[in-house]
């Protein structure tokens, strides 16, 4: 109370634009999210409109999920070097405009041309990251973070919640669109009006041939998980990607390796201090992804499978709620947690009480109750973990590199979260009810003990984080 008594005018207004910056970008950051599992519950109703494959489909999905892949470092990256307040403007943008394609789209091609520009807003989040650590003062960093990540999971349940809405009223996927478009321009005048940037600048110039290679490999790579189980793990296409996969992330690493100012410092994903909150990112990634798509189906399963409670999309928003809440709280807890065990154990504590969550819906999933105790548990989890993880990925690393180092983090968090959607799918279509192609209860049971030993091994990771961190700065 005595530090409030003394501030002057000009330490006020400082702190008041603070906290609208982080408004302006937890906005943009909850819009991201709602794009990204809004048109989930969507693929059915659009695969009978256009008259197209589940294969064909799927690339609503896919398309964003790709090309979020290569935009995550490389708007990272001109974010440090260009300025981040530059670089998120133009990502939501990109999502503006792309919401705008896929409103008025009335073919599957421009849907996935419009999906495909909305997907390159995924480097929102770790440019949102990189502003705060340059701006915030040190013992509001973790607390910042820890709401602007905590607007994935808000985001992606509210883009349930909308989706169920129109879903009820209306056979078009258009006004899903319309919404996204307005939030984001919301967004941008947000941002526009409130964020400065106030961190150093990398300079240099951009390895166009780094982020090249870069790009292959991760198409390569994403592309064969999220394609596996429909093509056949074994498949030529498969085997082929995999092997891209490897020979072109070879040349990639060497050519970061003889590069005064590569794309991506390698010590920012494989060194002593980057590897543990990289780790963590896989798991958690892993851990998330399954918490929207296992919960989801299991909620809308008909309850004559002998399971599952025949829910809507609608009823799936409405039951993570509690998740919401819970993650929102426990996000403006984050900088006090850190600040009395550090990033790294709040990271651990995080991560146990999301293996909680994940465990106790594996034992107990008869009924409603069952659930919202797994989602409240959830929420708290996922809140603690993703704050502590962001500060984590930037709290060693040069100032002019939070942007890129962030961004690397996200990134890996992308392929936890596509490792964990074939992982789950493979489980809930070759585990079935007996002369159906309805998964049985024993598939979701499997699935979300895994999810649960994935969360188990981010605790681990974190440990080991905090025994390496022992003597050395933390972020508060």
């Amino acid at each position: 109370m005595a530090g409030v008594a003394v501030a002057g005018p000009g330490a006020v207004i400082r702190s008041r634009q603070l906290w609208l910056t982080l408004l302006a970008l937890s906005m943009a950051g909850m819009v991201v999210s709602v794009q990204q599992t809004v048109v989930i519950p969507l693929l059915p109703r659009m695969m009978a409109g256009f008259g197209v494959s589940v294969d064909e489909v799927a690339w609503v999905f896919t398309a964003s999920l790709l090309v979020g892949a290569v935009a995550t470092p490389l708007l990272s990256r001109l974010g440090d070097m260009y300025g981040k307040k530059r670089m998120i403007l133009f990502t939501v943008g990109l999502l503006v405009l792309g919401s705008v394609i896929c409103a008025v789209s009335l073919t599957l091609p421009v849907l996935i041309v419009g999906r495909a520009l909305q997907g390159a807003s995924a480097a929102l989040i770790p440019l949102a990251i990189g502003m705060i650590r340059d701006s915030f003062p040190a013992q509001k960093v973790m607390t910042a973070i820890g709401v602007v990540s905590a607007t994935m999971g808000i985001g992606g349940n509210l883009g349930m919640i909308v989706t169920g809405v129109i879903a009820d009223r209306t056979p078009s996927h258009h006004p899903v669109f319309w919404i996204t478009a307005g939030l984001g321009v919301v967004a941008m005048v947000l941002i526009a009006l409130s964020a400065h940037d106030s961190g150093a600048r990398a300079g240099g110039r951009l390895d166009l041939v780094g982020a090249l290679l870069l790009s292959i490999w991760l198409v390569c790579l994403l592309l064969a998980v999220s394609k596996g189980n429909d093509w056949g793990w074994g498949s030529p296409q498969v085997v082929a990607l995999f092997a891209a996969t490897a020979v072109v992330c070879a040349v990639w690493v060497f050519s970061q390796l003889r590069l005064r100012a590569p794309m991506v410092r390698l010590d920012l994903l494989v060194g002593r201090r980057s590897l543990p909150a990289n780790l963590a990112a896989l798991l958690l990634g892993f851990a998330m992804f399954g918490s929207f798509t296992l919960v989801s189906s299991f909620v809308q399963t008909p309850s004559s499978a002998g399971y599952g409670f025949g829910g809507s999309v609608l009823d799936v928003g409405l039951y993570a709620l509690p998740s919401t809440v819970t993650m929102l709280v426990s996000s403006f807890m984050a900088g006090r947690i850190s600040g009395r065990l550090g990033p790294a154990r709040s990271l651990a504590v995080g991560a146990a009480i999301t293996a909680a969550a994940f465990g106790w819906f594996a034992i107990f999933n008869a009924s409603v109750s069952d659930l919202i105790v797994a989602n409240t548990l959830q929420g708290l989890g996922f809140g603690v973990a993703y704050a502590a993880l962001g500060a984590l990925a930037v709290q060693h690393v040069p100032m002019d590199q939070s942007g890129i180092a962030s961004g690397v983090n996200s990134l890996v968090r992308s392929i936890g979260g596509s490792a964990s959607g074939a992982v789950t799918a493979a489980l809930l279509t070759s585990i079935t009810v007996a002369g159906t192609a309805v998964p049985a209860r024993g598939a979701y049971v499997l699935s979300f003990t895994i999810v649960a030993v994935s969360a188990v091994a981010s605790v681990l990771v974190a440990l080991v984080a905090a025994a390496m961190a022992r003597g050395v700065p933390e972020v508060g």
